[in-house]
């Protein structure tokens, strides 16, 4: 029994690297921003493109306890531990950062506030690159985060520079 909540646990704790991973490499990366961009904008309604990640989640975390209950161990307390961190996550990110609830609470102090501070800055950048704070139960200091922004905004602005269309290009396509 204890081994079985020990993996639970685990899991959970694992998830944040997972799920911080997921959200750098894959939701800002060029195979899942289709979805994601749809969080980072203003959308209609109560749904976002984005939320089809929670199914595919909650799809994974289903059949993994549906093989660990047909008797494949560990596979049960790792589901488990996924729907645990996917219930942290609707908690934290859904409803106290984002207040996709009825009702909305908005700390003044401590962890929470550095969360909801570190997350209000993941979405400061337009678009999927210059982003920090990928983590969805971590917040990092949020001095690192101003700097780290910052930074990025440097190099955004360089590769912007580098990238715009020259005005001197009379090139049929400008015309």
């Amino acid at each position: 029994m204890l081994l079985n909540i020990l993996i639970v646990l685990a899991t959970v704790a694992l998830m944040e690297g997972v799920a911080y991973a997921t959200h750098r490499f894959v939701m800002h990366g060029p195979l899942g921003w289709g979805w994601h961009k749809s969080h980072h904008e203003e959308t209609e309604g109560a749904l976002e493109k984005n939320d089809l990640y929670a199914v595919v989640f909650s799809i994974l975390s289903g059949a993994l306890i549906t093989f660990g209950i047909a008797g494949v161990w560990p596979l049960r307390q790792i589901g488990i531990g996924l729907m645990v961190y996917g219930i942290l996550y609707f908690i934290v990110h859904d409803g106290l950062v984002h207040h996709r609830w009825p009702f909305r609470w908005v700390p003044r102090t401590g962890y929470l506030k550095r969360l909801v501070q570190a997350h209000k800055m993941h979405h400061a950048v337009e678009g999927r690159d210059g982003c920090v704070s990928f983590g969805f139960l971590y917040a990092p200091p949020l001095a690192n985060l101003k700097a780290r922004l910052k930074a990025n905004a440097s190099v955004r602005s360089r590769r912007d520079r580098a990238t715009a269309p020259d005005p001197a290009d009379r090139s049929p396509a400008l015309k």
